[in-house]
């Protein structure tokens, strides 16, 4: 009896071991291929990490506590191009991704105009194709996505500096905010977008600005206020929320590197730390699993280089956990 309970003691040592490990996390997701451009990641309630590809077009999964990512969603599943933006919203068991094709380079003569850019929506679990909507903007860019409160879906227009939205059960996504050029000029890059509350955040690479939208009790936007940061973001990309008055922030500016934003009650003004720097191949994305925050490289670079470029060299893709505690 005393070694059966001996061994049950150490059986149990061992599991509140493995658990400790699964809770912290591993140091690196690693996802498999070649010439990917991963561009975006997304964390489910489980643990559960989703990046998305333009160079394949596909959809990977890393298990909770796994290192390596795994094919989930194949490339032209329901038509869907190269993989932008991709947020998991648990509560609607859906994931979602923004499509399209990249303007990279000179047209080619004859060849046939681009799919339009959608919005998609995928079973968080299964994979199976949920729904499909175009972009309702001519010339249109999904970039990435957040969900508010009320289930509805915000998806970023990089091209024409604006916020669409579906709200549930809808049939078409809307015009929601920028409209009226209240981000900028074209070419600013609208990109990485958040819900804190009842507030819409986004950033516009190019420019280095945040902007705040409120969401009106009727859904509709409120003002655009740009927020006043005590020190600049540089490329701000891919963004999160991060409990209920932050922001985590993958810059792609000075040597690259991912930051905190603490944002004062009206979102009109926040306050930027810098938590790691030296992420050399371009972050992209950023996610939180348990306390850490997964970085996303994304070797985009090769994607923007004139033809006749030297090829890149091969790397792995990679998530790098980047401790921040609970929020």
């Amino acid at each position: 009896m005393k070694a059966a309970i001996s061994a049950g003691l150490v059986s149990l040592g061992l599991a509140a071991a493995v658990s400790q490990v699964l809770a912290a996390g591993p140091a690196e997701i690693v996802i498999p291929g070649e010439k990917l451009a991963t561009e975006s990641l997304t964390s489910a309630r489980d643990g559960a990490v989703y990046i998305g590809s333009v160079g394949t077009g596909q959809i990977f999964r890393a298990r909770p506590g796994a290192a390596t990512a795994e094919p989930f969603i194949k490339p032209k599943t329901n038509d869907i191009g190269a993989v932008f933006g991709v947020f998991a919203d648990d509560k609607a068991n859906t994931l979602w991704a923004c499509s399209g094709t990249p303007a990279f380079g000179p047209p080619q003569a004859g060849a046939p105009p681009p799919p339009p850019s959608a919005l998609y929506a995928f079973d968080l679990k299964s994979g199976t194709p949920k729904g499909k909507w175009v972009m309702p903007t001519a010339g249109a860019f999904c970039n990435d996505i957040a969900v508010g409160s009320d289930g509805t879906a915000y998806a970023s227009d990089t091209q024409n500096m604006q916020v669409a939205r579906l709200k549930p059960g809808a049939q078409a996504l809307e015009v929601w905010a920028g409209a009226d050029g209240a981000f900028g000029p074209s070419g600013g890059v609208v990109d990485g977008i958040s819900v804190l509350g009842d507030t819409v955040l986004v950033n516009a690479l190019r420019t280095n600005k945040l902007f705040s939208v409120a969401i009106g009790k009727d859904g509709k936007a409120g003002k655009v206020n740009e927020v006043k940061l005590d020190s600049a973001i540089e490329g701000p990309d891919g963004m999160r929320s991060f409990g209920a008055n932050a922001l985590l922030v993958a810059e792609g500016g000075g040597g690259g590197k991912v930051s905190k934003i603490v944002l004062n009650d009206a979102r009109t003004e926040g306050k930027h730390t810098v938590l790691k720097s030296g992420f050399p191949d371009g972050p992209v994305a950023v996610t939180v699993v348990g306390e850490n925050a997964y970085v996303l490289e994304g070797q985009l670079a090769a994607l923007f280089a004139p033809p006749g470029s030297p090829p890149a060299p091969v790397k792995p893709y990679k998530a790098t956990a980047v401790p921040v505690g609970k929020p």
